[in-house]
């Protein structure tokens, strides 16, 4: 369930929302090869009304499916925002949009998750990156294979036109 506020409770008091936004729901498209969002984002929220807004307080948890841009190695990365706070203005050029007396939050949210991803993921700072040959290796005849000293030449050659 998308998070969804409904502004005639929060009259009475401030609304706690705790549990799970599924992958779907979030709608967050990485477009990235070494980032996926394959779990859903875990939250525990209080919204309250202001006079012209409102104010959301609580954390935000996401755990990410990474890929070491250096060695190519699959980790876990968790984005963690355990003290979020964001005023969502109900007046103005940037008012939320209200549907029946009722205001998502998830773009906001999304948004903010956003802004934490990692831009170049390492599963660790001191990744060397990919096993490098030893040094003065070469080809040898039949070994296409072999990453030292590999021609792209080579087999491009092989090609008849």
């Amino acid at each position: 369930m998308p998070f969804v506020v409904n502004l005639r409770h929060l009259e009475a008091h401030p609304v706690r929302l705790e549990g799970e936004l599924s992958v779907a729901e979030l709608d967050i498209d990485t477009h990235d090869e070494v980032i996926q969002v394959a779990r859903p984002l875990e939250y525990d929220i209080t919204v309250q009304k202001l006079q012209g807004g409102l104010l959301a307080e609580g954390r935000l948890r996401l755990v990410l499916d990474c890929r070491c841009v250096r060695c190519l190695k699959a980790f876990e990365r968790e984005v963690a925002l355990p003290a979020w706070t964001c005023h969502i203005p109900l007046e103005g050029e940037e008012a939320a949009r209200v549907v029946s007396d009722c205001v998502d939050l998830t773009a906001i949210v999304r948004e903010d998750i956003l802004l934490e991803f990692p831009q170049h993921p390492l599963c660790n700072a001191e990744c060397g990156g990919l096993p490098q040959a030893p040094a003065g290796s070469r080809l040898k005849p039949g070994n296409e294979h072999s990453v030292a000293g590999a021609s792209a030449w080579t087999e491009l050659n092989k090609l008849k036109f």
